[in-house]
């Protein structure tokens, strides 16, 4: 478990030293970081899609268990789901829009 551990603090230093490397001599450069709001944008891609995919995974098991209640299954359903895309947007728009 510690060699993750390693080559994720690895990886971060070396995007955060990146900017200080392409400095020239005597100039005050501009730093922007674009690559942080593309992995922030990533992560939370990434954890909306493993949500959503939670929700459906339980919503099916629970229609299986009770076909009766499939009307109040799905719409909860839908509204976390929406819940979840709501959230997924604008953790996706503020790094750009801020950065």
């Amino acid at each position: 478990m510690s060699k993750w551990y390693t080559l994720a603090t690895v990886f971060m230093l070396s995007l955060i030293a990146s900017p200080a490397f392409a400095q020239g001599e005597g100039l005050v450069a501009q730093v922007s970081y674009p690559s942080f709001a593309a992995i922030g944008a990533g992560i939370a891609i990434l954890g909306a899609g493993l949500g959503i995919g939670k929700i459906g995974a339980a919503a099916c098991e629970g229609i299986a268990r009770q076909p009766e209640m499939a009307g109040n299954i799905q719409t909860a359903m839908i509204i976390a789901a929406a819940l979840i895309e709501g959230a997924t947007f604008f953790a996706l728009i503020v790094p750009f829009v801020t950065g």
